[in-house]
């Protein structure tokens, strides 16, 4: 069955594709949740004027995560936090901790989600973290973890 997606789906296309799929996961699950209408030839223009509005919406939302990205750029955090003698943390930093701290120091709300740790920060040391704002915008920033004496 052919449909024309009204929202993006992942694994199957960006909103205004017209795609082919399986008639049942088209009328179970598709339709019925909004994701998709069935396409006819009036929905052609449709289509268009959607990936269209999609493409400048996209522009928009990567110019502001740029925006974003040059504020960032410059920023250095310092997380001071109780030691042990040998520089392991009693805790650790975590993405929901330096989210909060840029927040505060470079009046930046990012969501945790952004930030792509690999693991939590546990040991003294300067570590390069990356943020995602966008898909196509990403930005690392310096974070410093120190000693609290």
């Amino acid at each position: 069955m052919e449909i024309l997606l009204r929202d993006s789906v992942k694994g199957l296309g960006k909103r205004g594709d017209v795609v082919n799929v399986a008639d049942g996961y088209a009328r179970n699950y598709l339709i019925p949740k909004g994701f998709a209408i069935a396409s006819s030839a009036k929905l052609a223009a449709q289509a268009g004027a959607m990936k269209q509005a999609a493409e400048v919406r996209n522009q928009r939302e990567v110019a502001a995560a740029s925006a974003i990205a040059s504020t960032l750029a410059s920023v250095e955090l310092v997380v001071t936090a109780r030691t042990s003698k040998d520089g392991k943390l009693f805790g650790s930093v975590t993405a929901t901790e330096i989210a909060e701290r840029l927040a505060a120091t470079a009046s930046v709300e990012i969501d945790r989600h952004q930030i792509h740790l690999a693991e939590p920060i546990k040991t003294v040391g300067t570590y390069s973290v990356p943020i995602r704002l966008h898909p196509e915008v990403e930005v690392a920033i310096m974070v410093s973890v120190t000693s609290e004496e």
